[in-house]
């Protein structure tokens, strides 16, 4: 399953390539994945040993959780190049069963472009003050005008140098994420088990509120039923 969200439509003239728009996807996958419960510790232990070693190529680490309860699990996200996703779904569900799976595509393209030419813009405008800096009688107001505006250049071109740097890092990995259930558990069970230990409280609140409701009718009640006895 797939959603992307594309750009505004432009003329067929200036359409990318489909080339360039495949670069320019930000991919995320979901999986989920029923395995025994006394192999998922292993299992997420083993996808981690994986990614740290490079195995499935360039990947980063950036969440585990485990949990037990009703409904014991775990989950794992990755940042991997595109070749490793499937070879990380296949070792996760090896002796078990992947029960489900979803792929989002973002487009960059649009925040790609429009960062470039931020970029550009700044790098010009940066050049141009450079060159005012090194030209002979300036002033020392302008030219402390002139590094303050320097400064605030350089920051802005940092910071657009990080967004591109992100972006790229978007487009040329993906995002992965595992979640390991055992697979007699139903979360429809969950919800019921759930909804029975709070069952009291839910009465115990229904209570309070019929009690309030009545606090707030008895001076209205008192001087009616006062009225008709004396009717």
């Amino acid at each position: 399953i797939a959603a992307v969200r594309f750009a505004k439509p432009v003329p067929p003239a200036s359409l990318p390539s489909a080339r360039a728009q495949r670069r320019s996807l930000a991919y995320e996958h979901t999986v989920s994945i029923k395995l025994a419960t006394d192999d998922i510790p292993a299992r997420m232990d083993a996808l981690q040993q994986a990614c740290f070693s490079q195995a499935v190529g360039e990947c980063e680490v950036l969440d585990v959780q485990q949990h037990g309860g009703d409904v014991p699990g775990g989950s794992i996200t990755m940042r991997v190049v595109p070749a490793g996703i499937d070879l990380l779904i296949q070792q996760a569900g090896k002796g078990g069963q992947v029960a489900e799976r979803t792929t989002h595509a973002e487009d960059l393209a649009e925040s790609v472009a429009d960062n470039a030419l931020r970029r550009s813009r700044l790098e010009k405008e940066h050049a141009r003050l450079l060159e005012f800096q090194d030209k002979p009688n300036v002033k020392l107001d302008d030219m402390l005008e002139l590094s303050q505006r320097l400064a605030d250049v350089e920051a802005q071109l940092d910071g657009a140098n990080q967004e591109a740097a992100q972006q790229q890092r978007r487009i040329a990995t993906q995002l992965l994420t595992m979640r390991f259930n055992p697979p007699g558990v139903q979360v429809g069970g969950s919800e019921i088990g759930n909804a029975l230990r709070d069952s009291g409280q839910i009465v115990a609140m229904t209570t309070a509120g019929v009690i309030r409701v009545l606090s707030a009718l008895i001076p209205i009640g008192l001087p009616a039923w006062a009225a008709w006895m004396v009717w």
